[in-house]
């Protein structure tokens, strides 16, 4: 994937000091840095609003490690780091640009390579200006970290003071680095080939924070727990030490903290065996004159041989539990952050309830409707079925948090023919080829980043040239740093349309999808966290479908599922994950599907004519069953227009935002019909983008807090857009289009409403 710096992040200082806040060297200047630097858009948008980072670094991946453990490790912690709730932003250098935040390939490539070098700060700038790739040391991490506004750090050990170094001088960067930068570094310690009492003494000179994690005051020697000298400060949990960096930072220090964290107990059962291996590697790097930054890999290399690969073991383990250690701080980091910035609110006397509350009378369905007009329906559901309401959409440092969808990209080869019929059996049929940018995911983040919504769109694509045409096409408007890059092909569906704009043919490779794994998709947590609202297309798997539904569920962010065909609109029924939907988008046919999956019925009937009383009758009674977990179905009749069925009054907003459940409510049910003129339904040129764009800008207004009207307004205006265009997205389409006030100008919309 390719990642491109922005600016962002260098006006992240700026805005804090608008703000009051004192901040000291957290952005990379601008300039021709976009070169050598970047920074990935999660993490921008992770540090931006808040939410808990974790730094690592990469000499351990380059030199600290043989390849493929190293990779494995690499991999690991940063699992770990997602499985808490923490973003993790591996930071190394490739071909002369340094990367905070590394995607799967780019730490791959990194693990593997052979011509990798060991880089600290001193030598960054050179390692940049001759396009090498490396690893990062705690010096230049820290730095790095720094400067993209991460405030802890997670390592093995540290460097320190080389034994004889009061006659070498030398001294790790590391040391110097931790007395100017204001970063927190977790780690086991330092490594005992070093002079650990002289580190300290060192460290103490340098006005640096050393702190024990834990129940004890003994500072650790990385494989062991205890190295006979003690810290002068204690930090007992998280909290503790997440208040060192707070009042660190608050009082200005402009230096480093470091948490030094034993090595789990049963890891360290080896440690008497793994310190005589380190002597004698010692000794061995004296008598082959090895020296400088030589030293550490030879002795640890030589270490792990001679103890038959049990350090290397004991050192992954303690990475992992630092992992654990740091990410749980930087978590109780972020919660103080959120507590010093959310102002407190002041108490008001309770009001009266019973004066507030309003008997709203009942409503029944009428079977005498028209399809010329609005139908209202009400009808009383089961107590345990849940209503969604509205509670935030801004994440807590008062910005507004972006949707986030999830599916397919496509690349579609559209054949539309001339002739009436199609001419089957190896003939030529007369029509035009072209070429178009789908997907239903795509699609309707394609939509809403045209009105200014800017989603995070989650898609699967491969290494081919048809990924390059969707960057081309996409990359004008859309933000791509939700594209997962994997090693198969990417979407592609070819579609063959009659005259009248109907697809009644179709052949895709679609395989890529179900290569998008949860895993995939957890990398972005803290944005489906903070998130307004979750799209997900029916491409994805039936397993991330149920994944998102839980943690969306957890987090309490409403899921939209578009279900695409008749075929994927099951998958979210197979399990429970339906009952954590908020929304779905259904045709008829597709929600007789849902219906069925539940009630395990084997056969649908599709092929009913029915009037329009007799769908709309339909869609109550298959409804109600799954609006038992669902709370808004937006179900598509095509030439009949819109059926809108949720759990609440007519009038009330959709939701979007963080939500709760509330029980004990009323169905309602809108039937909006087609809008527009003959001249519009008489130049349809392509219907394969209607129900997305409908959908989209549905959202959009939702997202936007438009009254129930004025979002199916713009969903049917939308689609009508998209009929009179060749492509499913027409590129026409402006924000300024869907503003409030040109929405005013097209025209009423209030067919009277029969209840």
């Amino acid at each position: 994937m390719m990642w491109r710096w922005t600016s962002k992040l260098w006006s992240y200082g700026s805005r804090c000091k608008h703000r009051g806040l004192k901040v000291t060297q957290r952005s990379f200047h601008t300039g021709s840095i976009s070169d050598h630097v970047s920074v990935h858009p999660r993490i921008q948008d992770a540090v931006r609003a808040g939410h808990p980072v974790v730094a690592f670094e990469s000499t351990i991946i380059t030199h600290g490690m043989p390849y493929p453990e190293n990779l494995k490790t690499a991999q690991d912690v940063e699992k770990i780091a997602m499985d808490h709730g923490v973003l993790p932003a591996t930071i190394g250098v490739l071909h002369g640009k340094l990367h905070v935040g590394m995607t799967a390939s780019q730490l791959e490539e990194l693990a593997s390579s052979k011509d990798c070098i060991k880089i600290p700060k001193r030598e960054l700038v050179w390692a940049l200006s001759q396009k090498l790739s490396g690893g990062t040391t705690v010096s230049s991490t820290m730095f790095a970290s720094n400067k993209s506004g991460i405030s802890v750090f997670v390592t093995g050990g540290i460097g320190g003071v080389h034994r004889g170094g009061e006659t070498t001088f030398d001294v790790s960067s590391d040391l110097t680095e931790l007395s100017k930068t204001p970063v927190c570094v977790v780690s086991a310690g330092v490594k005992s080939i070093l002079d650990i009492p002289k580190t300290l003494e060192y460290l103490e000179t340098e006005g640096v924070t050393v702190a024990t994690f834990g129940s004890s005051k003994e500072f650790p020697a990385f494989y062991s727990p205890k190295s006979g000298v003690e810290a002068n400060i204690n930090t007992p949990d998280a909290r503790s030490a997440a208040t060192l960096i707070d009042l660190s930072i608050s009082l200005g220090m402009n230096s480093g903290i470091l948490i030094a964290v034993p090595i789990p107990e049963e890891c360290s059962g080896d440690g008497d065996m793994i310190e005589r291996a380190i002597q004698q590697a010692v000794i061995e790097s004296e008598e082959a004159s090895i020296t400088g930054k030589a030293v550490t890999p030879f002795v640890l290399q030589r270490v792990n041989d001679l103890t038959d690969g049990k350090a290397l073991k004991a050192n992954m383990e303690l990475i992992k539990n630092n992992t654990m250690v740091g990410c749980a701080i930087a978590k109780e980091f972020a919660l103080l952050q959120k507590e010093k910035s959310t102002p407190k609110a002041s108490v008001q006397p309770a009001k009266d309830q019973s004066s507030q509350e309003k008997h709203v009378p009942k409503r029944t369905f009428s079977t005498s409707c028209d399809g010329d007009k609005f139908l209202t329906c009400r009808t009383r559901v089961n107590s345990d079925v849940r209503k969604r309401c509205l509670h935030r959409d801004h994440n807590d440092k008062g910005q507004r948090s972006r949707p986030v969808v999830i599916g397919a990209s496509v690349v579609d080869f559209i054949a539309t023919l001339k002739t009436d019929k199609p001419i089957f059996g190896g003939a030529t049929n007369d029509g035009s080829l072209g070429l178009n940018m789908g997907g239903v995911g795509r699609n309707l983040a394609d939509f809403m980043s045209r009105l200014g919504e800017k989603p995070l769109f989650i898609s699967p694509v491969g290494k081919d040239t048809h990924a390059e045409r969707l960057r081309q096409h996409c990359g004008k408007h859309m933000s791509l740093d939700g594209f997962i890059e994997l090693d198969q092909s990417t979407s592609t569906y070819c579609l063959v349309i009659d005259r009248q704009g109907e697809v009644i043919l179709g052949i895709g490779d679609m395989g890529i999808n179900d290569a998008l794994s949860p895993e995939h998709i957890m990398q972005f947590e803290s944005l489906l966290a903070d998130a307004p609202l979750v799209v997900l297309d029916g491409n994805v798997r039936a397993e991330v479908i149920q994944h998102v539904c839980n943690f969306c569920s957890k987090h309490r962010v409403p899921v939209w599922f578009e279900p695409t065909c008749v075929k994927k609109a099951t998958k979210p029924f197979q399990t429970d994950a339906w009952k954590s939907l908020s929304y779905a988008s259904p045709n008829l046919n597709e929600l007789r599907m849902m219906y069925a999956s539940l009630e395990g019925e084997e056969t649908v009937d599709f092929d009913r004519e029915l009037s329009l009383t007799d769908k709309l009758r339909e869609c109550l009674q298959l409804s109600k069953r799954l609006m038992e977990g669902i709370y808004c179905l937006v179900i598509t009749l095509g030439e009949d227009g819109i059926l809108v069925v949720r759990n609440a009054e007519p009038e009330d907003p959709f939701i979007s935002g963080k939500t709760e459940e509330l029980q004990d409510n009323d169905i309602s049910a809108i039937h909006y019909p087609p809008w527009g003129d003959d001249k519009t339904t008489q130049n349809v040129i392509n219907v394969s983008g209607a129900g997305d764009c409908f959908a989209a800008a549905m959202m959009v207004g939702i997202l936007r807090k438009h009254t129930p009207d004025t979002c199916i307004k713009m969903g049917l205006y939308a689609a009508q857009l998209s009929l009179q265009s060749y492509c499913s997205i027409p590129e026409s389409i402006r924000s300024e289009d869907f503003s409030e006030n040109s929405i005013q100008k097209w025209g009423t919309f209030e067919p009277s409403r029969m209840l």
